[in-house]
């Protein structure tokens, strides 16, 4: 991308089907920051004030609104015509504990502004992270993130596999971890 290529990038208006898209969800706060064309016109991937969406070509939402704070892992991959973001989306499967749902792939032709946006919003929401050994195998990553509207950061557990958050000691060691995360934070 040449400067004047950059440069009209970045005053450019987003494209009226995604403005529409957002427009139609009826939150007025939601603003679009950044959009990535997709591959054979299939649309845009866009990045918001609260999430990412994916629109289609005619400006439908594709998707539901993948929320920053639920981004688990965002990787930009550019080539010499475009490039693929792969995010991994994190779901609540209990109170406190979120797991890893199976990574989506967009294929873009002109990412503009999206990676560096996509980057710098998820890394606002993660306050803290810290990665602990679990007993006799694989390891447990707790993440304290800041969520829309909520003033204190909420601390919570994913596992690296899945197989551990079945394990009883497994659990436990995640819960003591997380226990002492919690009690560093609160003077006594």
């Amino acid at each position: 991308m040449n400067l004047l290529d950059a440069v009209r990038n970045r005053f450019a208006r987003a494209p009226e089907p995604v403005r529409a898209a957002v427009q139609r969800v009826g939150d007025r706060d939601e603003q679009v920051l950044a959009w990535g064309a997709l591959v054979r016109d299939e649309g845009w991937l866009v990045a918001t004030t609260r999430g990412l969406r994916l629109v289609g070509p005619a400006g439908e939402d594709e998707e539901a609104l993948l929320p920053w704070h639920c981004v688990g892992h965002a990787r930009w991959a550019a080539t010499a015509d475009g490039g693929s973001f792969t995010v991994t989306p994190l779901e609540e499967v209990e109170p406190g504990v979120q797991a890893r749902t199976a990574p989506r792939r967009y294929v873009l032709t002109d990412p503009g502004d999206l990676p560096v946006v996509v980057r710098r919003r998820v890394d606002s929401t993660v306050v803290d992270s810290r990665r602990y050994p679990l007993p006799d195998r694989g390891s447990v990553l707790l993440v304290a993130r800041r969520l829309p509207g909520q003033a204190a950061k909420e601390w919570t557990v994913v596992f690296d596999d899945e197989a551990d958050r079945a394990d009883p000691g497994a659990r436990e060691e995640a819960r003591r971890r997380l226990a002492e995360a919690l009690a560093t934070e609160r003077p006594d």
